[in-house]
């Protein structure tokens, strides 16, 4: 990949997370009611008082000279402060990072670590009766409802069997790293369930249209063993196909596991969201969600970059 090709990308990201902010703050503020509105049904706040929360955030400006105004902030670093607790929203944010990182990139690891060998072996094994469960199982991950599998596990292992915590981080006046290991287990688990049947799906079919190129039967007749034949010649070509999708879906988990942090109460960037949501949070809202954009962006650019290295043959100009 030529470094034109990157500066050019980076370039074309600029206009498009803009046009991006502007349609989520359009779509924001013609939602029905407003920030306000959570102050205004609670009697201890007075309309003095409420007067003053409008004119802090400047909710009594324009919309159009409220995004100017809160673009020249994000631009220059200064992300604004949260109506819900009047603290600093890029603040909050990196405060609840840390454990959707933590959170997310231990069941990124895990999908990653079970699809890659999973997917390549049900392809190798195709239409046999192990590639057949194999699929049913997947398809079962996929279908299955998020909120359903973090109850079902919470109520088997917290509830009937009484061997993990149902919720948290950590147990109170606990830091140990056992503690914190049994309450990664379910919301883990239940993260890496559906992506594991996702990306082993990807992994196969990608695998599958590999092994009948030509190239991989005249590999064959060279008289190379079959696995050697697999994992040297088929599995980098088909990853490529499956990098798009894994490198969106670790955006995707790191930018907020809204329902699994929701259920299990993990202090992260999702659960963050549903706080904000709830209390019509404004500017933490648009500070998630522009997060999350830019993440987007930035592993399509990698997932071009990755694609050069697993095969040659892409030029990109």
């Amino acid at each position: 990949m030529s470094l034109t090709f990157l500066i050019k990308r980076l370039a074309g990201a600029i206009p498009l997370l803009l046009g991006i902010s502007l349609i989520l703050f359009a779509i924001i503020h013609l939602a029905p009611g407003g920030p306000t509105d959570v102050y205004a049904d609670n009697p201890s706040v007075s309309p003095e008082a409420l007067q003053q929360i409008i004119t802090r955030f400047g909710l009594d400006k324009p919309v159009p000279e409220q995004y100017l105004l809160w673009l020249k902030a994000m631009v220059t670093g200064d992300w604004g402060l949260s109506i819900r607790t009047g603290r600093g929203v890029l603040g909050e944010i990196l405060a609840r990072l840390g454990p959707t990182l933590q959170l997310g990139g231990m069941a990124m690891g895990i999908s990653l670590i079970v699809a890659l060998p999973l997917g390549t072996y049900c392809a190798a094994r195709r239409g046999s009766r192990l590639d057949t469960a194999l699929t049913f199982l997947s398809f079962a991950g996929i279908s299955l409802p998020v909120f359903w599998s973090a109850l079902l596990l919470q109520l088997v292992f917290s509830v009937w069997l009484g061997i993990l915590p149902s919720a948290g981080m950590k147990s109170i006046g606990d830091g140990s790293l056992i503690d914190r290991l049994q309450h990664l287990a379910m919301p883990v688990t239940v993260l890496s369930l559906a992506t594991i049947a996702s990306w082993s799906r990807y992994i196969r079919s990608g695998m599958v249209d590999v092994l009948a190129q030509d190239y991989i039967r005249t590999a064959y007749a060279k008289g190379r063993r079959e696995w050697g034949v697999v994992i040297a010649h088929a599995l980098r070509n088909a990853m490529i196909p499956a990098v798009t999708v894994i490198a969106i879906d670790f955006v995707t988990i790191i930018s907020g596991a809204v329902i699994t942090e929701t259920v299990f109460a993990w202090p992260g960037i999702g659960r963050l969201f549903v706080e904000s949501m709830n209390g019509r949070d404004y500017p933490m809202l648009m500070g998630l969600m522009m997060m999350g954009s830019f993440g987007v962006v930035m592993a399509n650019i990698i997932a071009d970059i990755i694609y050069a290295a697993l095969d040659p043959r892409i030029r990109h100009g």
